[in-house]
């Protein structure tokens, strides 16, 4: 990239991305940047949790491969910061702009770079305060398909070859190096299986809205968690729960469901007299699988004793992890099941 500061520039330009993985399209847009100030803020979505099919790259990762298209005048003049996925607009919006606050303490005036995709592109609404400079995309090219193209051919240097057009030559290089690493297979496997789950749906007349329901159940400074036997999420830690069935009551699935995953030996009436509290989280982007509701149920067991439990069914594991240690594992966590968490065991420090 050769981008000159222009003289009217902003004290610091903002680009938001997942950018899972950097494309150029994505290079479009952060040459906009460097042109409209001296110092450029990216903000890597989507951090600090398990890799999937969707968000296979960690923020160090993605930091990495942009920081390889980069020449040293141009990182000298980029900061990074990684923000987690929130699942609320506000606290998400929060976070960001004290990223940013954080990166870029004395800048005044803030210019939000961007591109109206499409619905996602949503977020750039969010912050009213900066300069918004709307860039036209000149590529047909987004991660998505990038991903496809990286998950789906049988052959990774053919695979290689058609990203040519759709990545940066170093960010190709870094494909290549990554695709060498044991996650690779496995995220194939998942991409793979939420692309034949889709499939199944798809002859349906409505896009369909799937119904979950789940468990959190302490005991004694613990919290009852199980690994996932299966994809997508394979050996993640998970909140015990799952799907509704057709004549059943969510309180009475998320029971059903505890007892299934981990042979919790109590009672459904003896759990339906501790229950706390009852939480709905329907983000649209929750779960690679399609638009999942799910209905989080809170049961506090009030006692020091923690009750045996052995992993069955949908579940490898289950065990009992003390809250205390939570916080240290949000990268372990299936989709937003560290947040489900988060929201009523108050793990993490909100923005302010």
């Amino acid at each position: 990239m050769n981008a000159q500061i222009n003289e009217n520039s902003s004290d610091a330009a903002v680009l938001i991305g997942r950018f899972q993985p950097f494309h150029r399209g994505h290079v479009v847009l952060l040459q906009r940047a460097l042109v409209s100030a001296p110092h450029v803020v990216l903000v890597l979505g989507s951090s600090f949790q398990a890799r999937n099919a969707k968000n296979p790259f960690t923020w160090e990762e993605r930091a990495a491969m942009i920081k390889a298209t980069l020449s040293e005048e141009e990182r000298a003049r980029v900061s990074f910061v990684a923000v987690r996925d929130y699942y609320d607009d506000t606290l998400w919006a929060a976070a960001v702009r004290k990223a940013v606050a954080q990166s870029a303490p004395d800048a005044v005036h803030v210019a939000l770079v961007g591109h109206f995709k499409d619905a996602s592109s949503y977020y750039l609404n969010h912050f009213p305060k900066w300069e918004n400079i709307v860039v036209e995309s000149e590529r047909a090219v987004d991660a998505t398909c990038v991903r496809r193209v990286f998950f789906e051919a049988e052959d990774l240097e053919i695979s290689l070859s058609v990203l040519d057009d759709m990545v940066p030559r170093a960010v190709r290089q870094y494909l290549k190096a990554w695709a060498l690493l044991p996650h690779y297979g496995a995220l194939v496997e998942e991409h793979r299986r939420i692309v034949a789950y889709k499939k199944a749906w798809k002859s349906a007349p409505y896009a369909p809205i799937f119904t979950t329901a789940d468990a959190v159940v302490v005991s004694g400074g613990n919290v009852l968690l199980i690994r996932r036997g299966g994809y997508p999420g394979k050996g993640q830690w998970a909140v015990p729960g799952g799907f509704v069935e057709q004549r059943e009551r969510l309180l009475h699935a998320a029971i059903r469901e505890l007892a299934e995953e981990t042979k919790l030996a109590l009672l459904g009436s003896t759990l339906e007299g501790m229950l706390v509290d009852v939480k709905v989280f329907d983000h649209p982007d929750r779960s690679q699988r399609g638009r999942t509701i799910t209905h989080a149920h809170f049961f506090d067991l009030q006692t020091e004793n923690l009750p045996p439990v052995e992993a069955s069914d949908d579940a490898s594991h289950a065990a009992w992890i003390p809250i205390v240690e939570l916080a240290g594992m949000e990268d372990q966590f299936f989709e937003d099941h560290f947040h489900i968490l988060d929201s009523f065991l108050s793990l993490s420090e909100e923005p302010s």
